[in-house]
């Protein structure tokens, strides 16, 4: 918080730091923007991250204190990407001829894709996040066992039955 301030900085952003074997703290680096990840924190905390940042970027103030947060359960987030394990994770192109995305409760899936969608070798791989929410790390691991079951993407190579097997 205080780095944030050092720096007048008023927007989203993530301090990073390495926790040693002894429990000693050395920071990393900041990034000034979302990490990827942010769905974890949204689904643990009930905060939707995205529009906290677009709030605070138009002027206004954040609607909630840090003493407000409170984090309940366990969240777990893979990412889909279409790159083919058996090949290296070499990218994989091609037109996705069937999409079949998990649905359910404390299942998420942020993505861009559609069926039909062309995927070129010119962008980043990734083709969607599944974020799956419970009670417990083993329930939210159920969770994603079971959303991975459910997703279906055909015509291209891609990571899901890796991530199934993790």
């Amino acid at each position: 918080f205080q780095i944030a301030k050092v720096l007048s900085y008023t927007n989203a952003g993530t301090v990073k730091f390495i926790v040693d074997e002894s429990g000693s703290f050395y920071f990393l680096e900041v990034n000034t923007r979302l990490q990827v990840e942010h769905p974890v924190s949204e689904m643990t905390s009930g905060i939707d991250l995205v529009k906290a940042q677009l709030l605070v970027a138009s002027g206004s103030k954040l609607f909630f204190k840090q003493d407000d947060l409170i984090f309940r359960g366990h969240a777990i987030e893979a990412r889909i990407c279409a790159e083919d394990p058996d090949n290296n994770y070499l990218p994989s192109i091609g037109k996705v001829a069937k999409l079949i995305w998990p649905e359910g409760p404390g299942i998420r899936v942020d993505t861009y894709l559609r069926e039909g969608d062309v995927i070129s070798p010119y962008y980043d791989s990734m083709l969607a996040k599944v974020i799956c929410y419970g009670y417990n790390r083993r329930e939210a691991l159920q969770k994603m066992q079971f959303a991975l079951s459910q997703t279906v993407i055909l015509g291209i190579k891609h990571n899901v039955n890796f991530l199934v097997d993790l």
